[in-house]
């Protein structure tokens, strides 16, 4: 007991520090020359550079051109653009290429926020349908970044604990990098007090969130024209974007739950109650294209939220917990509906610290998985996964040993279509 609560307090300790974002490990579909999403990009910024949009709910000071986003929730949602700097120092795109294709040991760029420019505020619970002129020019200039990328979708990326504002912006950021700059992505900030000595100040403050959040994709749905709306909430990020799609999923007058266009929605290791996550997930189910939940039973940093928020957590269940209508409503969910629970297992997955809560940028194979779900909306199976079934009925998948060569027919079957697909093109542009 006193190795543990010594463990515990090195734990704390270092958690309170912020150390730099560095570029995650190239996802498997990058280290295949034949197959790389950077060469989908008609448009692809060859820079070292990089933007992603943003939204807070933080409480900001000092001057508006440049403000500071405090720890706190204010009244208001602010909106605007950040510029990152992958490596530093103006760096080649050639030398980015690199490290973005290649397997390496070397220690990996930072990325680095360059700035971070406001264009709008909206007052939190005021009118989705006029948010005011900047928030409408904001909306148009997603718009713009829209119809430049190949996919049409927007992707919200909902952080997690002991988190601050600029290692939540580089997150999104390398997840836009690694679609192959081909996806249009938002970073939700909510207030972290970016110290895990303070974890409690993060699990109220996630939850009070969830209004926030749901008013900012009304927003987006109402006034852009992205095709779906995804999101990809990791760790305790669950906590504010579960109650929030619940509240997205709750029909009320002169709002249809349907008009939000949700696409997929992505829980890697979710750090939010069991019992109330399949709760709120019977209450949006029906809305996204699809729900995911990735799970590492050994997960670490969740074992330790569960004795702390004493009980289980979505990325490491315990099925006991559940009461035997919603266990029997989670089996027939992974069976029929679009709810698909996955395993990542160090077992299954050559390399993975069998204790990891990041796996699922952290390990190739798991980044590869996210990628195929969120840019094309393949299903576990067509993504190259195997389907499991446990003793009661409950539906899961695995990666299985010969992953790398189901990967490898997956992204010839779109090469293949793709080229069908401009042959298609050519010929009915002659016509």
């Amino acid at each position: 007991m006193i190795r543990f609560a010594l463990c515990l307090a090195c734990l704390l300790l270092l958690s309170a520090c912020q150390p730099p974002v560095r570029l995650m490990p190239a996802p498997a579909i990058f280290l295949n020359g034949e197959h790389n999403l950077f060469a989908a990009n008609a448009h692809l910024d060859r820079s070292s550079q990089i933007e992603v949009f943003y939204a807070t709910n933080r409480l900001a000071f000092g001057p508006s051109a440049a403000p500071a986003y405090t720890v706190f929730p204010g009244d208001e949602l602010r909106m605007g653009v950040a510029t990152l700097d992958i490596g530093g120092g103006g760096r080649s795109w050639d030398w980015l290429y690199e490290q973005s294709t290649q397997a390496s040991a070397e220690r990996r760029p930072q990325l680095l926020v360059n700035s971070m420019d406001p264009q709008a505020t909206v007052p939190l619970g005021g009118s989705v349908d006029a948010p005011g002129e900047a928030a409408l020019a904001y909306f148009r200039r997603i718009d713009e970044a829209l119809a430049q990328a190949a996919d049409p979708d927007l992707t919200i990326y909902v952080h997690g604990a002991n988190t601050s504002v600029g290692r939540a912006t580089a997150q999104a950021a390398q997840y836009r990098h690694f679609t192959g700059r081909n996806s249009v992505v938002l970073s939700f900030l909510w207030p972290s007090a970016e110290n895990l000595m303070r974890f409690s100040h993060d699990v109220s403050k996630a939850g009070e969130t969830a209004p926030a959040f749901a008013q900012l994709v009304r927003m987006l749905a109402r006034h852009t024209r992205a095709r779906h709306i995804n999101v990809i909430a990791y760790s305790s990020g669950a906590m504010v974007a579960s109650p929030g799609l619940a509240l997205l999923g709750t029909p009320a007058p002169g709002y249809d739950p349907a008009s939000v266009r949700l696409g997929e929605v992505y829980f890697p290791a979710p750090d939010a109650d069991f019992r109330r996550f399949v709760g709120e997930l019977q209450a949006y189910h029906g809305y996204p294209r699809r729900v995911t939940v990735t799970v590492n039973m050994r997960d670490s940093v969740l074992v330790l939220s569960r004795l702390h928020q004493r009980g289980s957590r979505a990325g490491r269940p315990d099925p006991s917990e559940l009461g035997p209508e919603d266990a029997q409503w989670m089996v027939e969910a992974s069976q029929r509906l679009d709810f698909d629970l996955i395993s990542a297992r160090a077992g299954d997955l050559p390399g993975m610290d069998r204790r990891s809560h990041v796996f699922w940028y952290d390990h190739p194979w798991v980044s590869s998985d996210v990628l195929l779900k969120m840019l094309f909306h393949f299903e576990p199976g067509q993504r190259g996964l195997q389907r499991n079934r446990s003793e009661a009925g409950l539906q899961y998948w695995t990666f299985p040993q010969d992953y790398e060569t189901r990967l490898d027919a997956v992204m010839d079957g779109l090469v293949r279509t793709a080229a069908a697909q401009a042959q298609q093109d050519e010929k009915t542009s002659t016509q």
